[in-house]
């Protein structure tokens, strides 16, 4: 790996750090032992999620960690460590959990979440969540139900009275 100048490690740190301030989750793993192409299809998968994965020296990680949320995390940063960030809380530990269990030179250390810090096991508990699209989803189907039930209950006695006065109308022609 070619050597970086100051300015050069100055803009890593400062592009981690924005992607720290913004991420919803962060997924700390060992990638030791991992070929170019199953690094290649972890990074399609965490694209295909809304996340990323990315490989940078621990001291620029852990200088870029520093004012975030994630700052509590800066101890996992030993060996050959490799980041998945998310927006979303979930999508991260979802893809990077799925990917370890195929792949067991994938080692998940911890992460952070909304500043709480998780170790392994944390992180492949988060995982199970559903995520916030699933969640949104399920809370728009929740609200449409008792609507469309709503409707039928107020359509029903307007229903009945238009037939009871259909009923009178016919009974006084005859």
């Amino acid at each position: 790996m070619a050597r970086m100048d100051r300015t050069q490690k100055a803009e890593v740190v400062e592009s981690l750090n924005g992607l720290f301030g913004d991420a919803g989750s962060v997924v700390v793993a060992h990638y030791s032992g991992m070929t170019v192409a199953q690094m290649g299809d972890l990074r399609s998968r965490m694209r295909a999620a809304g996340a990323s994965f990315k490989v940078a020296k621990n001291r620029l990680v852990v200088r870029a960690l520093q004012g975030t949320a994630a700052e509590g995390i800066a101890h996992l940063f030993k060996g050959p460590t490799g980041i998945a960030i998310s927006k979303d809380p979930v999508a991260a530990s979802k893809v990077v959990v799925a990917y370890a269990k195929e792949n067991d030179k994938l080692v998940i250390l911890g992460g952070v979440v909304g500043g709480m810090a998780l170790d392994a096991n944390g992180v492949k508990a988060l995982a199970e969540l559903p995520s916030l699209d699933e969640l949104r989803g399920k809370i728009a189907g929740l609200l449409k139900a008792p609507a469309t039930k709503l409707a039928g209950l107020l359509a029903a006695p307007a229903g009945q009275l238009a037939r009871v006065i259909g009923a009178y109308s016919t009974k006084d022609a005859a």
